[in-house]
Parts: C-alpha cells; sequence; structure tokens
C-alpha cells in the first residue's frame, strides 16, 4: 500500500470523495474563526482548504507522513504550517490546538490508539477532537463496487473492511481507548456521479491506497478482467456511488 503518489493521483481517485467530506467535517468539529486548527493526515489537503478558508492559513496546521503531500499543501496553502509527520508523532506542544481533525486516517495509522491519544494531547483541554472512516464494512464506502468485483476472482483477498473504525461503532471505541470524552457519533456522506466508466477507473491505476496497489500488482489480463468485472457492475455512466463514513467527535 501506498501514498508515496503525485497529489494529483490522490486529488483524481480518494480526494474526489474527500473534498465532499471537508465542510461535514469542519462542522462536526465546530471550526470557526478565531480558533487554531489542525489537520492531520492532510494528504493534499481536502479539509486544509476548508480549514484555512474557515480561520485563515496563519491558524492552520497540517501534518502527513508522504512528502509528495505535504509539498503539495504547502504549495496550495501558502501561510499554513505544514510538516510531514506521522499521527502518532505529533511535532507540537500540548494544548496547542482548539479543534484536531483526521479525515480518513485513523484507519492507516499503524496504532490508532496512539494516533487519537496524540491528537487529544496537542488540543486544549475542553478542545475538540473528530475523526471519520469510510464505512467498508457494511458495503457503503466509495471503493465497495472495487472489492466486489475483485472478489469475483480472488474470495480471499484482504480488502479494507477490516481496517481500523471502518465497521459501526469501532471509531467511536477507539475514541473512548484513547481517553477522549463526551463523545458524539454520527454518518457523514460524500455521494459522488461519475459522468463515465472510464473516469471513475482510471484513477485506480495510479496505485493510491490499498486499492491501487491491488491494481499495479495484477498483470495486464488481470487489470482488464477486473476493470470489466466493475463494468459490469456500474454500467457505462453516469452513475453516482453512493459512499458514507463514520465520524465522531469528542472532547480533550
Amino acid at each position: 500500500m501506498s501514498f508515496d503518489v503525485a497529489a494529483d493521483a490522490y486529488d483524481n481517485f480518494m480526494g474526489r470523495y474527500s473534498r465532499l467530506l471537508a465542510i461535514q467535517m469542519a462542522d462536526l468539529g465546530g471550526v470557526e474563526r478565531g480558533q487554531r486548527v489542525l489537520d492531520v493526515g492532510c494528504g493534499p489537503g481536502a479539509l486544509t482548504a476548508e480549514l484555512v478558508q474557515r480561520v485563515d492559513a496563519a491558524n492552520v496546521a497540517a501534518v502527513d507522513p508522504s512528502e509528495p503531500f505535504v509539498e503539495a499543501a504547502r504549495a496550495r496553502f501558502p501561510g499554513a504550517t505544514v510538516l510531514q509527520a506521522s499521527a502518532e508523532h505529533l511535532p507540537f506542544p500540548n494544548g496547542g490546538f482548539d479543534v484536531t481533525i483526521a479525515q480518513l486516517v485513523v484507519h492507516f495509522m499503524a496504532d490508532p490508539v496512539a494516533g487519537l491519544i496524540e491528537m487529544k494531547r496537542v488540543t486544549r483541554a475542553g478542545g475538540v477532537v473528530a475523526a471519520c472512516v469510510w464505512d467498508h464494512s457494511s458495503g457503503q464506502g466509495p471503493l465497495s463496487v472495487f472489492w466486489r468485483a475483485v472478489h469475483q476472482f480472488n474470495p480471499k483477498v484482504e480488502d479494507e473492511s477490516e481496517l481500523a473504525g471502518a465497521r459501526e461503532g469501532h471509531l467511536a471505541e477507539l475514541f473512548q481507548a484513547a481517553g477522549l470524552r463526551d463523545l458524539v457519533e454520527t454518518v457523514v456522506s460524500a455521494d459522488l456521479e461519475h459522468p463515465t466508466f472510464e473516469g471513475w477507473w482510471e484513477p485506480f491505476t495510479r496505485g493510491v491506497g490499498p486499492a491501487g496497489s491491488y491494481v499495479a500488482g495484477l498483470d495486464a489480463e488481470g487489470r482488464d478482467e477486473l476493470r470489466e468485472a466493475c463494468r459490469r457492475l456500474l454500467g457505462a455512466g453516469p452513475f453516482v456511488v453512493p459512499a458514507r463514513a463514520w465520524a465522531v467527535r469528542g472532547l480533550a
């Protein structure tokens, strides 16, 4: 699995969905002018853009372990503090932020509880920590059709349904384990219309994340077979891919 890819590869793949979540996650975090806000696992900046709009770049910090994503976010949001770092080792002092948000990141943390504990540490007492994770477990994430097609050829393949937070209630369990309090659980959604099948499929060939890594590991015949299996499930287009994510907020 890799996120060490060009920013536009992510933008065209998962970014097309994550941009639709940004306003909802900023609302869940209660982000408003005058606050200092941290975006954990910012990628190229889908959520960062919304945070900058709400509180100005000088009040936004963002981190990501991917060097290409950090470079892209720095270029896109001059004035914001963008650093290369993992969620488990945030390079900030205790209590420096009013709101800390991880959008579509907890399921990729090496240690999700440790990452959430770090998010709590850098958030002031009584400040907000929020996160969301795609609902992969019940087949309502944006990649569900892809993995359904994969299972036709490889029923035992390890998909994303067992990732941390991907099943109902698990993200809240992780928040509780990290010592966050007054939890609120909800669902955020990012239903997206795709004009054509080819426009939906092409980003899967860019090697982004588990799905992209799976496609990259196939030979040409295998990729063609998988592409056509997906086409049979989706049609030629236009079509809408419904996508929902589990979301939780808690107080530090």
